[in-house]
């Protein structure tokens, strides 16, 4: 399962108590980004049925069963610094990565990489 910051979980409730609708913290993978995989993390209102589900920091954390395998193991932060603010995911599955941190390839994945040597479209990388 992902776990969750302590300093992620303190923005991500600030974040819901803005949307009244929004009940748990879903983490998803979807296929796009120049590596193949890209991180999804939205807000979502009840798990569905086969979502692995915890509450970390008293935040509910939803996975579905797709996204698990690429996620196991892996934490989600909020990091600010000098390049900016915002949710980084930690991810012992990837192999490779954007330059930006928004997609990777995990091992065993056979997505091709969308750019091979230049980066995704919103990186430098």
């Amino acid at each position: 399962m992902v776990t969750l910051t302590e300093r992620a979980a303190e923005h991500v409730l600030t974040l819901m108590r803005e949307d009244p609708e929004a009940l748990a913290l879903r983490v998803a993978v979807q296929g796009g980004g120049c590596s193949g995989l890209q991180y999804a993390l939205g807000f979502d209102g009840e798990p569905q049925p086969g979502d692995e589900v915890a509450d970390l920091h008293g935040v509910k954390v939803v996975v579905d069963r797709f996204s698990l395998p690429y996620l196991s193991g892996a934490e989600v932060d909020f990091v600010d610094g000098l390049m900016g603010q915002g949710f980084t995911v930690n991810n012992p599955n990837a192999v490779a990565s954007c330059g930006c941190g928004s997609s990777f390839k995990a091992e065993g994945d056979e997505a091709e990489a969308a750019v091979a040597a230049g980066g995704c479209n919103t990186c430098s990388a």
